[in-house]
């Protein structure tokens, strides 16, 4: 009797630390776009990569204008799923706001939870939080 090897999990990972300005979230959108398109190259997965790179926007955003500190993403990609989680050192933790039409702020979280299929806030024990958000990779 001759058993197949188990099929292979990989999952790819970065780390990237950005600094505290509205400029890292277009950085940290080129930066997730990279990664994806490097580690997943099928036409499919074009509306994944934009879905992630506006999660990120979003709460890389957030992190930029109410955490403190310095924002860390981190970016994975493996097992039907790309999760993006964003790290700073600021204890004011995220809200849905309901935010009117004529409202230009306040609707990132709602929208962030409305594409991922998950999303979490974990407080670090000695202050800060990370926001992380778990979309279907196609």
């Amino acid at each position: 009797m001759r058993v197949s090897p188990r099929p292979s999990r990989r999952t790819a990972r970065v780390e990237y630390t950005l600094p505290r300005s509205a400029a890292s979230a277009r950085t940290a959108r080129q930066l997730t776009t990279g990664f994806l398109t490097g580690t997943r190259t099928p036409p499919e997965a074009a509306g994944q990569v934009e879905e992630a790179a506006l999660v990120v926007s979003e709460l890389v955003t957030n992190a930029a204008l109410h955490g403190g500190g310095r924002c860390r993403l981190r970016l994975s990609s493996g097992e039907g799923t790309v999760t993006v989680a964003v790290r700073d050192d600021g204890g004011l933790l995220p809200r849905v706001h309901h935010a009117g039409s004529e409202c230009e702020r306040g609707r990132g979280i709602a929208m962030v939870s409305r594409i991922a299929r998950r999303l979490d806030v974990t407080t670090a024990p000695g202050g800060g939080k990370t926001v992380s958000a778990v979309l279907d990779a196609a």
